[in-house]
């Protein structure tokens, strides 16, 4: 007999307050497999925000965007890219999305440009057989961050060559320091560098503005393009619907509170990966929020059995 698993339902919360004489979260949530008219009401003692689940499309305010007759897609919306087979495409945003975007455009014989207007670091996605990511996390349990930086720098000069033969700078600051202390990630290479090299896919600078046809770049040279993938990211949209001032920051949606001190607010609100760490930061959090939450249950129990 065949056995039917039930889907999971997912709820989007459009808004949630607290109730300061109830001492609950007041939220409504509405199902993405339901009709968006059909909301329900949930009062839970306890929300816990992941940046994961916040999310909206960041898109770039560009001088003539809006007249470029072409094709304009965020990367959200990116599929593969046999559709843009033979096809002049420009991708703007070289993080870890427009890379790998960059990548399968040029491997599905598009044509490619990618926008690299800011300095960044470039890593190799494994170091010595390990992910980098994981080699990280276990140097830094015995060494500071700026002999970490200096191993992973080595190694990608090693690996990778000197990125600034191909258009690209490194910033003055090591890729574990600069997403401390900013919160911007290092790009993982998973091929693309060896198609920059190659010249099969083309690094431009930062666009001076759109035409109909094409891109004006910072400096001075012009091209006309088919596609543009904007690989700009996402911004929390926490802000829009977390009727609470005094934990997350209204202007940007992160929290106020900087690491460590980022993962927990009153009246037992959460939130996880808003410390700009990465999935260390996220690791972190969540850890630290069960450990509070278990915490508080327990003295609960404590005081119900004392009570009985």
């Amino acid at each position: 007999m065949p056995h039917n698993r039930a889907r999971p339902e997912i709820l989007v919360i459009i808004l949630s307050s607290y109730n300061n004489k109830n001492t609950n979260w007041k939220t409504s949530l509405q199902s993405r497999s339901a009709p968006w008219t059909e909301k329900v009401s949930s009062t839970p003692k306890i929300v816990a925000i992941s940046s994961l689940f916040t999310l909206f499309l960041l898109l770039p305010e560009i001088a003539g965007l809006q007249d470029f007759r072409g094709k304009v897609i965020h990367t959200n919306e990116y599929k593969n890219g046999a559709d843009f087979r033979g096809r002049k495409v420009l991708v703007v945003g070289c993080g870890n999305s427009g890379m790998e975007v960059g990548l399968d455009l040029c491997n599905s014989g598009a044509q490619v440009s990618l926008v690299v207007r800011d300095q960044l670091h470039i890593l190799p996605k494994e170091v010595l057989g390990r992910s980098t990511f994981a080699l990280s996390m276990w140097l830094l349990k015995w060494l500071p961050v700026r002999l970490v930086d200096q191993f992973l720098l080595l190694c990608s000069r090693i690996v990778l060559g000197d990125i600034r033969k191909i258009g690209i700078k490194r910033p003055k600051i090591g890729p574990l320091e600069l997403k401390n202390t900013t919160g911007k990630t290092p790009v993982l290479d998973v091929g693309a560098i060896a198609k920059i090299k190659s010249r099969d896919i083309e690094v431009v600078r930062g666009i001076k503005r759109f035409t109909s046809r094409g891109v004006e770049f910072e400096d001075g040279k012009a091209d006309e393009f088919e596609t543009v993938v904007l690989a700009t990211g996402y911004r929390s949209n926490v802000a829009s619907w977390l009727m609470e001032g005094g934990f997350f920051n209204r202007k940007d949606g992160c929290t106020k509170n900087l690491f460590p001190n980022n993962w927990k607010g009153k009246n037992g609100i959460y939130s996880v990966g808003f410390s700009g760490r990465g999935l260390l930061g996220v690791s972190i959090d969540a850890q630290r929020i069960a450990e509070d939450i278990a915490s508080q249950w327990n003295s609960q129990m404590k005081h119900l059995r004392l009570e009985l």
